[in-house]
């Protein structure tokens, strides 16, 4: 799995750590922080965070390398 954020485009709506706080949290200025590049045990969690991005700044590659 591989997952990409657009730091730059995050508008701090924190979706992402409410959906799967094991993977991702925020910053003091609310922008989200990846925890865990590769979270083999919380793919759904991933996934579910991606898509309640309001700022669709999460991409998740699930495919292997």
């Amino acid at each position: 799995m591989k997952i990409e954020i657009d730091y730059d485009k995050c508008i701090g709506a924190g979706q992402c750590v409410l959906e799967s706080p094991e993977v991702f949290d925020q910053d003091d200025d609310g922008i989200v922080v990846l925890l865990d590049e590769n979270p083999v045990a919380h793919v759904t969690a991933v996934g579910s965070a991606a898509h309640a991005c309001p700022a669709r700044v999460i991409v998740v590659d699930t495919e292997e390398s």
